[in-house]
């Protein structure tokens, strides 16, 4: 009777192995789930309208304005005033009267709330011209292929992407058209000079045309070891079309003589609209096109590259040369054409040099980046 009790039958293994595989199954038929769920919204998913998303990032960025100038306004009412010290002017020269913001309008006959806004059709046809000569001194060499390819493939690569090759250049066909010019009162927000102005032309410009770059290169896995895996990658970025409004002013130099240039400011103001076209081609064999979550990737780093250089509250600065009339500066004449064009280059060349002395003398970093050609003297790409 004890011998029967003590044998009883094995069956928990059955029931143990066949739970694993239920198990296993699971498990698969989950991550299967998952992996088809994050292609199809994250990657295959539909993007949001452009007015939407443009009406998104219009918003944030009209944030961000705002919070700048609440923290200036807590800055100026914080922070003591400090006076300038200027250095003794030499009693040869005549002291002029203070001059301001009224005295230049009265005396410009400029009334900043009843004067109409101007056209600048004049400023149109000088700044097509401008972009005609860029556009033909692009074609005619290679130059700004090199300088892109220098800048795509410069040390600030991350190490996950192979060399960037240009596929693409097109510098489009149409010129911007700038207009509704008017002269407002603003705060010196750069200065913060006890709350001093400045006057500000801002002018409305829109541009609908189709530049394009096109771009391509791999993605590499170095991870346990180089080269473990490759993804290529083509891309093709078009601006079909930017609107905005832009502002220019002086800012002189601080103190007055001092070893600050006056600079020519400018920026965008933070309601401007960019619409881009992005095609893209992921793959080797199986290769995905036009997929919407890379288009919103390399649309958002655009914006943001744009917002970090030029968009309120930041601004981009030119050095403005100096206006005196001089010799070496003279163009034209029977003397020049005696002379030949080597004394022309010659002076060229001497200014240039003259030029870059003079900066260093005042103590001022040279700027080393990529001339385009057909740029203006001093303007890099960064």
């Amino acid at each position: 009777m004890s011998a029967v009790q003590h044998a009883a039958p094995p069956a928990p293994q059955s029931q143990s192995s066949l739970s694993f595989t239920q198990g296993f199954l699971l498990g698969q038929l989950s991550l299967v789930i998952l992996i088809g769920a994050f292609i199809k919204f994250f990657i295959f998913g539909d993007p949001p309208s452009a007015d939407t998303t443009a009406s998104l990032r219009a918003s944030a960025r009209r944030e961000r304005t705002l919070a700048h100038k609440r923290s200036l306004l807590t800055l100026q009412t914080q922070s003591p005033q400090h006076r300038l010290l200027r250095k003794k002017r030499s009693s040869v020269l005549r002291n002029p009267p203070p001059l301001t913001i009224g005295t230049i309008l009265s005396k410009t006959y400029y009334n900043v709330d009843s004067h109409q806004p101007e056209s600048l059709d004049w400023f149109n046809v000088l700044i097509a011209q401008t972009i005609a000569q860029f556009r033909d001194d692009a074609q005619q060499d290679e130059a700004i292929l090199t300088s892109l390819t220098s800048a795509l493939n410069s040390p600030l690569k991350p190490d996950f992407l192979d060399e960037i090759k240009v596929t693409e250049i097109s510098l489009g066909e149409d010129f911007p058209i700038f207009s509704n010019c008017r002269i407002i009162s603003v705060d010196d927000e750069v200065g913060m000079a006890g709350g001093s102005s400045r006057l500000q032309a801002r002018m409305d410009v829109d541009l609908s045309d189709l530049v394009t770059l096109g771009v391509e290169t791999k993605l590499v896995l170095n991870y346990p070891k180089s080269m473990v895996a490759v993804l290529p990658v083509a891309l093709a970025v078009s601006v079909v079309r930017f609107s905005g409004t832009l502002s220019i002013s002086f800012l002189p130099s601080s103190p007055p003589g001092g070893p600050s240039p006056t600079t020519l400011a400018f920026s965008f103001l933070d309601d401007y609209r960019l619409d881009l076209s992005i095609r893209s081609l992921v793959g080797s064999r199986s290769r995905l096109q036009d997929v919407p979550k890379v288009a919103q990737l390399v649309e958002a780093r655009l914006h943001t590259w744009f917002d970090e250089r030029c968009v309120e509250p930041r601004f981009q600065q030119i050095v403005l040369p100096s206006l005196w009339p001089r010799k070496k500066n003279t163009r034209g004449g029977e003397e020049e054409n005696e002379a030949g064009p080597e004394s022309t280059v010659r002076a060229v060349m001497e200014g240039k040099v003259q030029g870059e002395g003079i900066r260093s003398r005042r103590g001022e970093p040279v700027q080393e980046g990529l001339n385009m050609p057909g740029s203006l003297p001093g303007m890099t790409v960064t």
